[in-house]
Order: structure tokens, then C-alpha cells, then sequence
């Protein structure tokens, strides 16, 4: 089994750079489109991110670029990037797959999750709850984020985690667009506490009954947003 050693002369060494100006720009700019202040279908003029970004054109060409393999914005060679315009008929596709994928990966955590990462579920669940009743939609988002992150753990199907992970800033979005709607963040709040109750009672039945209920209820709420949209 290969090992490493160290010279006299030679370190390794493991310290973690911060974020860079690039990286930062990325997640400013992520953050304004989930939280709608750049609609879908808007323009996103260079010259003026730089200005409201405080960098350089190649820092938001950069940024635009990560922006870009995520989905979230569109590039058009001679018309520049725009927001991505996430149409009825792809979003229901992602529903689809998330129902399946989330489904399954929650009857698995309710049947391998540790006690440990039952208790991270309940802890993003409470921090959700928490930004539900204090009106915060970046952090709704982010938390359910966390809250679906740790049943991927819990799950132990690292196939599961990477599908996931591959639609993640398209789910995010979606669910800024359907947690917009009156309501529906509370009920989201009840039926994602009912995946993680059977969850925590180890009924993988339940899981996978209240985890596709859940995806189920997002999907119809974002259909009329986006509905919704299009009549604007």
C-alpha cells in the first residue's frame, strides 16, 4: 500500500486558501438569482456586475462561466448571459427524477442513517422551521438544502448523492420559485418534519411515502409560479 513520507526538505502542505475573488463573485451572484433579484430571462449586463460586484470583467466572466455549467444562467454567443428561463416542461423532469431519487434515498436513511445524522436531519429541519416563521427565503433554501444533504448521507448511497448533486442549483431554484407562493413554505416546513419523523422511527415505508408527498407538493407549487411567470 503506497504511503507518503516526507523529506528533510519537503512538506505538504494542507492548509485550506480562502475563497477566491472568483469564487466569491459566483456565490454573490448565485444567491441574487435564487433570491429573485435577477429575474428569469434577464440580461446580466458585464460591465454593470462588475460595477455592483466590485471586480474585474475576468472575475465576473469567470463567475458567469461557473454560473453557466450550473444551469443557472445562459450564455448566447453575441447577446450575452442571461438568467436561465427554467420552462414547465424540464422543471417537471427534475420533479420527476427528485421523487424517485429522494424517495428511495429516504426509506435508506431510515433504515442506515446513524443517530448522529438523524439529529443533523432534525437540526436543518429546525433551522428551516426557523426561517419559515422569520420570513427568510435565502435561508428556507439553504436549509432545506441541509436538510435533504444529510439524508443523502444518511441514505449510504454515494450514486444517490452525486445524481443529486448534479441537479442541485436547478433544485435550488426551483424551490426559491415555489416557496415564493403563499402557504407553501409552512406546509413544506409539515411535510418535510413528516420525512424526518419516520425517518427517525426507522420506517423506511413511511420515508418514502412522506419524502415523495413532499416532491410531489413542491412540483405542483412550481408549476404555478411558473404558470405564473409566463402570464407576467
Amino acid at each position: 500500500m503506497p504511503h507518503y513520507r516526507g523529506g528533510e526538505n519537503r512538506q505538504m502542505d494542507l492548509r485550506v486558501a480562502p475563497k477566491t475573488v472568483q469564487a466569491q463573485a459566483a456565490e454573490n451572484l448565485r444567491q441574487a438569482i435564487l433570491s429573485g433579484h435577477f429575474r428569469p430571462g434577464q440580461k446580466l449586463v458585464e460591465a454593470e456586475l462588475c460595477r455592483v460586484l466590485g471586480v474585474s470583467r475576468g472575475s465576473v466572466r469567470e463567475a458567469l462561466r461557473r454560473l453557466e455549467a450550473e444551469h443557472l444562467i445562459t450564455i448566447v454567443p453575441n447577446k450575452g448571459p442571461s438568467v436561465t428561463v427554467l420552462g414547465w416542461d424540464e422543471a417537471e423532469q427534475i420533479y420527476r427524477a427528485r421523487a424517485v431519487l429522494e424517495s428511495e434515498a429516504a426509506a435508506l436513511a431510515a433504515t442506515s442513517a446513524t443517530e448522529a445524522q438523524i439529529d443533523a436531519v432534525r437540526r436543518a429541519l429546525e433551522r428551516f422551521e426557523a426561517a419559515v416563521r422569520a420570513d427568510d427565503a435565502l435561508e428556507r433554501v439553504s436549509a432545506t438544502t441541509a436538510f435533504y444533504d444529510q439524508i443523502h448521507a444518511g441514505s449510504g448511497n454515494v450514486i444517490i448523492e452525486e445524481m443529486l448533486r448534479g441537479l442541485h442549483a436547478r433544485v435550488s431554484l426551483l424551490r426559491s420559485r415555489s416557496m415564493s407562493r403563499p402557504g407553501r413554505a409552512p406546509m413544506s416546513a409539515q411535510e418535510m418534519r413528516a420525512s424526518w419523523e419516520a425517518i427517525a422511527a426507522h420506517d423506511p415505508q413511511a420515508a418514502r411515502v412522506a419524502a415523495a408527498a413532499h416532491v410531489e407538493a413542491a412540483c405542483a407549487a412550481a408549476k404555478h409560479a411558473i404558470e405564473e411567470e409566463v402570464g407576467d
